[in-house]
């Protein structure tokens, strides 16, 4: 590999909310929130929606996905305009 060309690689802890399971391993992307992992160490931790403990090719098992939960998370954050309320 040539030199300072490519990003640092350092350990990480990826955790998947919807399946409770983490992960540590090594990784370009970096986080400001850490976790303690089970060695006592302290890594930074990125949430994911889905992994391979969750995902449905993974597990055999079908998820339905909460399509309103999100437009009302979008209408919330970015609002709507009176213009095209109805």
């Amino acid at each position: 590999m040539k030199p300072r060309i490519h990003p640092d690689s350092r350990f990480v802890v990826f955790r998947d909310r919807t399946a409770d399971v983490t992960f540590l391993t090594r990784s370009t992307a970096d986080s400001s929130k850490t976790v303690e992992w089970e060695d006592g160490n302290t890594y930074p931790v990125i949430d994911v929606e889905i992994s391979s403990a969750s995902h449905p090719f993974y597990t055999g098992r079908s998820r339905v996905l909460d399509t309103a939960g999100r437009v009302e998370r979008f209408e919330r954050r970015y609002g709507r305009s009176t213009a095209t309320r109805h």
